[in-house]
């Protein structure tokens, strides 16, 4: 999968609307309140103006007799009561949307979270982990916006526009169809405006996710910076990162100043228009007094709510951007997944066989060719040979991190592209060359192996793996948090926990690639034994170019150039003259010998 960037795809309204609809029907109670409770507040905002306008005919035709006070305060008895009406249709409003909100936004993380983690290894290799991460916060958050901008703007809008419009036409059928038409343009006008503005908001978007996933990039490698002595590199680099999103942000502000000036003057030409129009009514004893104070109320209103309409269609906009790069993740196949119908992994004999393995990234360009390997039950292979040559590739193919591109892999005779990846993975355990940690408690990474154990399993799987001695030294021991990707720990420190989780799972199967390469000569001498232990009874494939630590396996198989060149014992490989292990073995030998000089 190519870099992000490149693979960028236009915001679109519909597959977010339909995601967002889709989670927001789980909760059809509190919908329903939220919709009612905003129609009772549009729908007493505009009954309210109507009792103003009596209130207001009263008082400029009649004198102030006992009679027409009462009449008074009648009105604003109602008036009062339909406002506290509305206010109370309010509060069911904000309550029942702040839990609607809740429910929904909880969902979307979890099934955002969900899918990203069903995606590749080639997925995740392919993406900056910071881009990843805003895209599912993004993803959520743009639900607050989105329903909001719905109920508040465009659903108020809609209810006092239909309302206020009516009761103008009642009162005068010029006015009210004034008012109908410059309503409609308007509403036109801004839909016209929000598009001519979207391809703005978009390069914006893409250009805030450059800077998000530079910014990520440069933090992980912040100590490889430092050794470069490349600070003036990376500050230039987001420089012009930052320099394009401004450039993009300014172009976005300066379509909001022209917008909001159109919108402007249009205010002022249907106030004005009106107002001349009731003028000329009122002259020919149409409308009354009381009826300025109408269309003033109504217009106002109006106007507030369509320039909130406008201003919202660019925050909806701005909302599908970014919950749309979630989207698009979500309907990007997911690479690796489980047949329909997939069964469990059964493993009896821990056998595993590769039968005319292909691989290939880049097409003529093979990395293994018709590789066929069969791994008896229990025995303990080494996969050795040249940078390059597949020995890591082998590996990744029975993890199933990639599928074969020809051939097929068995275990015990079931194809593993025909099994549930999670049984696959529960049944092999993998201890890499470069162990990463969660930042969490050294507990709960060596529990990692196997979730149900116990303390005391945890602890016992530590003391095999010689890593119980430095934790307990540790001021939170076991309690101690481990840093990101576990940095606070030394190479040695952190492959030996690897290992302690690896002990703890006791999976049939077992993967050690380049296990204890991090690690000293005393660490390393406490660790084979622990892996003695570890490999017991396992059907074990170790990747190694210390040849030193695979001596003893039962087969060492030489990988060069994507197939196999030569197997056997070490003793074996060593009789055959010429071949490749036997110079690896003589360029290691000469290092051993000039070390011990040393």
């Amino acid at each position: 999968m190519p870099p992000e960037e490149e693979k960028k795809k236009p915001a679109q309204a519909w597959p977010v609307i339909r995601e967002y609809f889709k989670a927001t029907k789980r909760y059809p109670r509190l919908l329903i309140l939220v919709i009612a409770g905003a129609s009772v507040v549009e729908i007493s905002g505009v009954i309210t103006p109507l009792y103003l306008r009596q209130f207001i005919n009263i008082l400029s035709a009649d004198s102030a007799t006992q009679h027409v006070l009462l009449s008074l305060f009648g009105i604003l008895g109602i008036y009062a009561g339909i406002s506290v009406i509305g206010w109370a249709g309010r509060r069911v409003e904000m309550i029942s949307i702040s839990y609607l909100e809740s429910g929904v936004m909880k969902d979307l993380s979890n099934v955002a979270f969900g899918n990203l983690l069903g995606h590749s290894y080639d997925f995740f290799v392919s993406n900056f982990s910071g881009t990843l991460t805003r895209r599912v916060n993004r993803y959520s958050r743009s639900y607050e916006q989105v329903l909001e901008t719905i109920v508040f703007n465009f659903f108020s809008f809609f209810v006092f526009a239909i309302g206020a419009i009516a009761v103008l036409f009642l009162r005068s059928a010029i006015l009210g169809t004034a008012l109908l038409i410059w309503t409609l343009f308007f509403l036109f006008l801004q839909v016209l405006m929000a598009r001519w503005k979207h391809p703005l908001r978009i390069a914006r978007s893409a250009e805030d996710s450059k800077v998000t996933g530079l910014l990520s990039d440069a933090v992980s490698n912040q100590s490889t910076i430092n050794f470069f002595a490349s600070d003036k590199y990376e500050r230039s680099l987001f420089a012009a990162a930052i320099e394009s999103w401004y450039v993009a942000m300014m172009r976005t502000w300066k379509a909001d100043v022209w917008i909001g000036s159109i919108q402007g003057m249009l205010a002022i030409i249907i106030e004005v228009g009106l107002l001349v129009g009731a003028v000329f009514l009122w002259q020919r004893g149409l409308v009354t007094v009381g009826d300025f104070v109408l269309i003033q109320v109504y217009l106002i209103g109006l106007i507030d709510r369509i320039w909130n309409v406008g201003n919202s269609l660019r925050r909806l906009y701005d909302a599908f951007a970014d919950a749309y790069e979630m989207v698009a993740i979500m309907e990007t196949p997911q690479g690796i997944t489980d047949i329909s119908g997939a069964s469990a992994l059964n493993v009896t004999n821990k056998e595993v066989k590769l039968s005319d393995v292909g691989f290939t990234f880049i097409e003529d360009q093979p990395i293994l060719k018709n590789l066929s390997l069969t791994i008896a039950g229990g025995e303990k292979i080494a996969l050795v040979g040249p940078s390059g040559a597949g020995k890591s590739t082998v590996t990744k193919l029975l993890l199933r991190l990639y599928d074969v591109s020809s051939g097929s892999i068995t275990v015990d005779g079931q194809d593993i592209r025909e099994v549930t990846q999670d049984s696959l993975h529960e049944a092999i355990a993998f201890v890499p060359q470069e162990p990463i940690l969660f930042h969490r408690s050294l507990m709960d990474n060596i529990r990692y192996g196997r979730q149900s154990a116990t303390d005391e399993e945890v602890m016992e799987a530590a003391k095999k793996a010689h890593c119980h001695d430095f934790i307990a030294k540790l001021p939170e021991g076991y309690n101690t948090h481990v840093g990101e990707r576990g940095v606070k720990l030394s190479g040695g420190e952190r492959q030996r926990v690897a290992i302690a989780r690896a002990i703890l799972k006791n999976a049939p199967i077992l993967i050690l690639d380049e296990a204890t390469s991090s690690l000293d000569s005393e660490s390393e001498s406490l660790i084979q034994d622990a892996l003695k232990v570890l490999m017991e009874g396992k059907t074990v494939i170790v990747i190694a170019h210390r040849l030193s630590t695979i001596m003893t396996m039962d087969r060492i198989v030489v990988i060069e150039d994507g197939h196999i060149a030569a197997e056997g014992t070490h003793d074996e490989l060593l009789d055959q003259a010429g071949g490749l292990y036997h110079k690896l073995w003589s360029i290691q030998a000469g290092s051993f010998v000039a070390d011990a000089s040393a």
